[in-house]
């Protein structure tokens, strides 16, 4: 086997708005979202035990640590540190969600309203 992987992102595990993979599946130490989502849907507060990178490809979105917010647009990258909770509420967003694990793991402060959200799928 190859050393080198290419996959399309429509090969990927759909969720709600985004496509996941698990780096885990290829023996890698990191797993990534891309998300493609329209105004209101994001995920609820949570955290990780590991650092988490968002570039921010297209649009924008409100990201929060549960007291304060901050909105950034195309060509942003946010670094949340590991155990820090977040959560974003995209106006309109495409961007590329790097978690440094080979597996999500995904502990949920708050409920998320929309079935089948990431809030509903994946938990630790």
């Amino acid at each position: 086997m190859s050393g080198i992987t290419i996959l399309a992102q429509s090969e990927l595990p759909a969720g709600a708005f985004s496509r996941e993979l698990e780096g885990e599946s290829l023996g890698v130490p990191a797993s990534v979202i891309f998300v493609d989502a329209a105004p209101g849907e994001g995920p609820s507060l949570h955290l990780h035990p590991y650092a988490e990178l968002f570039f921010v490809l297209e649009g924008e979105a409100t990201f929060t640590d549960g007291v304060q917010e901050h909105v950034v647009g195309a060509g942003s990258l946010v670094v949340v540190a590991p155990e820090q909770p977040h959560a974003f509420v995209p106006v309109r967003l495409r961007q590329i969600d790097v978690h440094l694990a080979e597996r999500f793991d995904t502990r949920w402060l708050a409920r998320s309203n929309k079935p089948g959200s990431a809030a509903t799928r994946r938990s630790s």
